[in-house]
């Protein structure tokens, strides 16, 4: 037997059925607040994510798929979203389009790590950017976009984190800041903390490992270290988020695993994933763009995790996806076959959902397949109801059977 590759799986019916309308419903969303969709290659140029999310972070040294092609270029499947957007944006000169430019993907992206309740080396994520303004009311934006789809999908019991990790102006005082501590306490350290002191020192704030954690305790706020016009981003998105009845809480330890960020960082936890509780983050990065050799475009975006969202997914929005038919029509002979076709395809024009039992093999075997689909009613089809303009209509939930005419189903 050939089985799935580690850390990859089969979505199977009934549970595509809820990860069809968790999709749709975020394309309802996006769409009411005027994003439109990118689809990007699944697999970039290795040096979009070099360069773009940074050579240091944990993503690119240690969970990148990548592989040279037939002339030996360097390719790598796709770890994350916002890289190939902004390389999408300057490949398709897509500055001459208005802006801002309201834009939101879903997809599967592909990591190397371990897998664990809600992770896995091929995942999928549900992600929006908003490319253009350096204004923090954008941020107020997608932190109102990313809420109402949560609430769309019935979840009350998540966490806000919001901090940020300051600009090319602020930041360097506050590295210099962290190097002199994490420098003291160096042996204290995991390896990969000890690198990134000369790095990117920030990166330690969001070490998981348990020697690492007395030392972070330690480490200086940025709130202090922020200039003046980071602060009064941060508290515009503040203002914002009250305004608007969002509920956050504000963490000076926040940090992202992403090179790109500047000022804006946050994510969405739950309490139900254990350690690694993550189900979305995102962050302003002002550079990003430029740096890949295109304009200077700010941006502000957020992925979902759409795996860990669905694992949490509450069972009241679970309750409302109906992955059963209509109807299921069941001939009662092969005589029987092909006027339940075009029945069904009558009811298919109306928008209704239908399916036939194909054998014609009799109302016994066919009521029991009608009940295994799913299917809101079966309806019975006979020589006598064809000669009558009429079906039986049976509802599988309760049993109860009336006599319709075909044309008021």
């Amino acid at each position: 037997m050939i089985a799935t590759v580690k850390g990859t799986r089969d979505i199977l019916p009934p549970e595509s059925f809820v990860w069809n309308r968790v999709e749709a419903v975020a394309r309802e969303v996006f769409h009411s607040f005027g994003y439109g969709e990118i689809r990007t290659p699944l697999m970039e140029p290795t040096e979009l994510f070099t360069r773009g999310i940074g050579e240091d972070t944990d993503i690119v040294n240690k969970e990148m798929y990548t592989f040279p092609d037939k002339k030996g270029r360097s390719l790598t499947l796709r770890p994350e979203g916002t890289a190939p957007v902004a390389r999408a944006y300057i490949s398709n000169n897509m500055q001459t389009l208005p802006h801002p430019l309201r834009l939101y993907y879903i997809g599967p992206m592909f990591r190397y790590e371990r897998p664990q309740k809600g992770r896995y080396r091929q995942f999928f994520q549900i992600g929006a950017e908003i490319l253009g303004p350096e204004e923090p009311a954008a941020d107020v934006e997608m932190f109102s976009l990313l809420v109402d789809f949560l609430n769309r999908l019935e979840f009350t019991d998540l966490a806000v984190g919001l901090n940020s990790v300051g600009c090319e102006a602020c930041r360097p005082g506050y590295r210099a800041a962290l190097q002199a501590v994490l420098q003291e306490h160096k042996g204290e350290l995991c390896v990969d903390c000890v690198r990134r002191i000369d790095t990117n020192p920030l990166r330690v704030l969001d070490c998981k490992e348990a020697g690492c954690q007395p030392v972070k305790k330690l480490l200086p706020s940025i709130g202090g270290h922020l200039c003046e016009t980071c602060s009064a981003h941060l508290r515009f998105v503040e203002e914002g988020l009250n305004a608007l009845k969002i509920r956050f809480e504000l963490n000076d330890r926040l940090v992202r695993g992403l090179d790109y960020y500047t000022r804006t960082v946050f994510e969405v936890v739950s309490g139900r994933l254990g350690a690694q509780n993550a189900i979305c983050g995102g962050g302003r990065y002002d550079r990003l763009i430029s740096d890949l050799g295109g304009p200077k475009v700010p941006g502000i975006g957020f992925a979902i995790g759409q795996d860990r969202l669905i694992e949490i997914l509450p069972e009241s929005f679970k309750a409302k996806v109906k992955p059963g038919l209509d109807y299921f029509i069941v001939p009662v002979s092969p005589n029987e076959l092909l006027p339940a076709f075009e029945l069904a395809a009558k009811l298919r024009e109306q928008g209704r959902s239908a399916g036939v039992a194909l054998d014609g093999k009799g109302l016994k075997k066919g009521l029991k397949f009608a009940a295994a689909t799913g299917a809101v009613s079966a309806l019975i089809l006979g020589e006598e109801e064809i000669k009558n303009g009429e079906v039986v209509v049976k509802n599988l939930a309760t049993g109860e059977q009336v006599k319709k005419k075909i044309d008021e189903l």
